[in-house]
């Protein structure tokens, strides 16, 4: 007979469905829109696209990600930042982020059965759930963050001229960070930039927030885990004590 006792968890498996389906029409949708910023910048310079009076400069948007050329009295913007793409982006990003964060904060809590937003199951079944989520989010970040900082990591000092054959005129790393992964680069020109675009070094802090999260839900199924399997193990001992007192011939 099984000494696992019932307790209850919130039911999130809409909330992950949801966030899932929310995640890939943003993937699919940044597709469309990264194909639509090819060349955008260049028809402008070339006057292939009109605006409104003298073109002033062109720039690129992180997110709903497109490329924006300036004119004397207004904007044009790629096929990312205007019309149905730009609301289906938008409006994908912001289901994707409630129902993340609200089915991670729902697996900090430890519920009481008798109602119907919960489901019954044991503190193991708890613990491997929030740990499903905590390696998930937990994945993400360290690979985006590789990805955004692998050079810091391979020389802070000299992360601007790592990863390429630099023989003479390499360029300087004038400072850097960790979090977010970021360097200033100067160029023997003197032009300077930065190592990694501002929207790479935000998104690499900002996906540290959901494993963090779920980092504290893992710890605290991991705590009520252990509090019951010591809870069990005391109670096991007088039953063990009885059992031997009552075969115990006197």
């Amino acid at each position: 007979m099984s000494n696992a006792r019932t307790h209850g968890g919130y039911r999130t498996g809409g909330l992950w469905a949801a966030a899932g389906i929310s995640f890939g029409a943003v993937v699919v949708g940044s597709a469309l829109a990264l194909f639509g910023m090819l060349e955008f910048d260049e028809r402008c310079m070339q006057g292939l696209t009109q605006g409104p009076g003298r073109l002033l400069r062109v720039r690129d948007q992180a997110f709903p990600p497109a490329t924006i050329c300036e004119f004397q009295h207004g904007e044009v913007s790629s096929i990312g930042g205007q019309g149905v793409l730009e609301v289906l982006l938008w409006g994908s990003l912001l289901v994707m982020v409630i129902c993340l964060f609200t089915a991670l904060i729902a697996e900090c809590f430890d519920p009481r059965l008798g109602s119907d937003l919960v489901v019954p199951m044991t503190r193991a079944e708890k613990l491997r759930r929030t740990g499903a989520a905590f390696f998930v989010t937990g994945s993400v970040f360290l690979m985006f963050y590789t990805l955004a900082g692998w050079k810091l990591f391979a020389g802070p000092s000299s992360a601007c001229s790592t990863g390429a054959d630099w023989t003479t005129n390499a360029p300087r790393t004038l400072e850097y960070s960790f979090f977010p992964p970021q360097a200033t680069c100067q160029y023997t020109s003197g032009l300077t930039r930065q190592m990694n675009p501002d929207w790479m070094a935000s998104l690499a802090v900002e996906l540290a927030v959901p494993a963090l999260m779920a980092g504290v839900g893992f710890a605290l199924a991991w705590r009520r885990w252990g509090v019951e399997r010591r809870s069990v193990r005391q109670d096991a001992v007088p039953a063990i004590s009885g059992t031997a007192d009552r075969s115990d011939p006197s």
